[in-house]
């Protein structure tokens, strides 16, 4: 229990620490963002297979491959329905496309913005807590390690919108602290519903990988493509994903 309440702090505090980053780092370049966000793509996208994914077929038992089969498709769907009702990330800042906007529409749109990030990361932290479900914490730890790894470039980029609506630095960090604390409360829901009931594992450590995908895939890998940095994205990606490789070898 110990090591899951370590887990959801440090899995929210990535985008403490991401925040923090990004009042120091007000206007990092497009690059050097999409490097970082496509790194953390790869991690993700291993420790969404070899810790949630895979572990799903091993507890299926005879009917693995369709239990896991459904349960990512039912995860990505599920957070299809929430990209319908909550508007898309990226489009959402907006800041650049407007040269003089309206401080009060720009702060909505802001807040919009934040609104959105904090719903995502709900399903992120179940999935952090759902991988704990197998009793294996070191494939629990790289599920966790790259969701965290994911918030912080997140952290960094709610920063600069928020400042530029005219938003106090205090405040602006503690709304940033708030979409953390989400993550922290989705670890929890997930750690608890795999406890009570271990039968809803397999389909649980499905459907959370199915939301990392459809994050990688809808998300992260469109925002890393759209400014002319597809190759070092890509390659990014792939570094990220050995990293994780690695650490899954060593530490299994």
């Amino acid at each position: 229990m110990i090591m899951v309440l370590l887990t959801a702090l440090g899995v929210g505090g990535a985008t403490v620490i991401g925040a923090a980053i990004g009042f120091f780092v007000k206007h990092p370049s497009h690059k050097f963002n999409d490097i970082v966000l496509s790194f953390a793509a790869g991690v993700m996208l291993a420790a969404a297979v070899i810790g949630l994914i895979l572990p799903s077929l091993e507890y299926g038992g005879k009917w693995s491959i369709l239990i896991t089969v459904i349960g990512i498709l039912c995860g990505a769907v599920g957070l299809n329905l929430i990209d319908k009702l909550v508007p898309h990330l990226h489009k959402m800042t907006g800041l650049d496309q407007e040269r003089h906007p309206d401080k009060t529409a720009q702060l909505n749109k802001v807040l919009l913005f934040v609104i959105a990030i904090a719903i995502h990361n709900l399903p992120e932290g179940i999935a952090a807590g759902v991988s704990f479900g197998t009793g294996d914490t070191s494939q629990a730890l790289s599920v966790a390690g790259g969701i965290a790894l994911q918030n912080i470039p997140e952290g960094m980029v709610i920063i600069a919108p928020m400042i530029a609506a005219g938003m106090s630095k205090k405040r602006t960090f503690f709304i940033a602290l708030a979409t953390g604390v989400v993550e922290v409360i989705g670890t929890f829901i997930g750690f608890f519903a795999v406890s009570i009931s271990t039968a809803i594992l397999p389909f649980a450590l499905a459907f959370a990988g199915g939301t990392m995908l459809y994050v990688i895939s809808d998300e992260m890998i469109p925002e890393t493509h759209a400014h002319g940095n597809e190759r070092s994205a890509t390659y990014a990606l792939l570094i990220g994903f050995c990293v994780m490789l690695v650490f899954d070898i060593l530490l299994g």
